[in-house]
């Protein structure tokens, strides 16, 4: 159990059986009247964001999220399936569940995969990639004094703006936290 005046961001708990995360959180003291945590706090399962006034005494369950390191393996159309290294169980899952990070995952690299009660609810992509280049525009000569950018596709599908002078066939360095272009791989 973890009560309200516990509150720190980034802590788990269960109301009405649904897990949820601290965003923010504040103590207040008001100069009449009883003390309070105002609460913004996330459904980890549906995303909704609520603010909330709290009595430092409630209680709440913990919410035990598990995090592990699993392989992608492939897609079959419908479902896509990754692999724990340390048991070789396969679990499938569906497109609502890795839609962020599957644009940034080729097969056989590896995924964060979240748990709530056994089942999974989140993958995420490492924070940085490098993918290679399958289609882009031809820069145009001249156009470097901008920071201009043109759109590129990437093996995994992901469309990325880089700058003019990157062609297809570069291996290039993505952030996917936010999408954006880093740098040019380091060449072996």
């Amino acid at each position: 159990m973890i009560y309200a005046s516990e509150f720190r961001k980034g802590n788990t708990f269960e109301i009405n059986g649904e897990p949820h995360v601290v965003v923010d959180f504040q103590h207040v003291k008001p100069g009449k009247g009883a003390a309070f945590v105002r609460t913004k706090y996330k459904n980890i399962l549906s995303g909704a964001t609520r603010e909330e006034a709290f009595n430092p005494n409630d209680k709440f369950p913990k919410a035990h999220i598990e995090t592990k390191q699993m392989q992608y393996l492939y897609n079959d159309g419908q479902l896509y399936y990754f692999m724990d290294q340390e048991t070789y169980e396969q679990i499938p899952l569906t497109m609502d569940t890795v839609e962020d990070a599957i644009q940034y995952i080729r097969e056989n690299d590896m995924a964060t995969i979240k748990f709530y009660k056994d089942k999974a609810f989140l993958v995420e992509a490492p924070n940085f990639v490098e993918l290679k280049v399958t289609a882009t525009e031809p820069g145009v000569k001249g156009d470097t004094a901008t920071n201009a950018t043109k759109a590129a596709t990437v093996e995994t599908g992901a469309t990325v703006q880089v700058p003019f002078f990157i062609e297809e066939g570069e291996v290039i360095k993505i952030d996917t936290r936010s999408c954006e272009y880093l740098s040019r791989a380091a060449k072996e």
